[in-house]
């Protein structure tokens, strides 16, 4: 899958915040409809990413584990789309 991304985010031996620091910095450069492969290690990740690209409004192409590495490729889509409603908290 990394080879039909178009760019590529190497975020191993990495812990959180950093791979989700370094997807946001990789996906301005993203031009709509382009992906994103992104490896990590640190398991939080495998929460980290996909919350901030349903966030972010991208969308989450596919997610592999294989021997602890983690593997997303994410899209921007085409035409931005509305954020979720901030909810209040308390």
């Amino acid at each position: 899958m990394v080879e039909d991304a178009q760019a590529l985010v190497d975020a191993r031996g990495l812990m959180c915040p950093e791979p989700v620091l370094r997807t946001a910095k990789a996906m301005r450069g993203i031009a709509p409809g382009g992906t994103l492969t992104i490896l990590a290690t640190d398991p939080v990740s495998a929460i980290d990413i996909p919350y901030y690209c349903h966030h972010a409004g991208l969308d989450v192409v596919s997610v592999e584990r294989e021997d602890g590495l983690l593997t997303f490729t994410i899209r921007k889509p085409e035409q931005a789309r509305a954020l979720p409603a901030k909810r209040p908290i308390g």
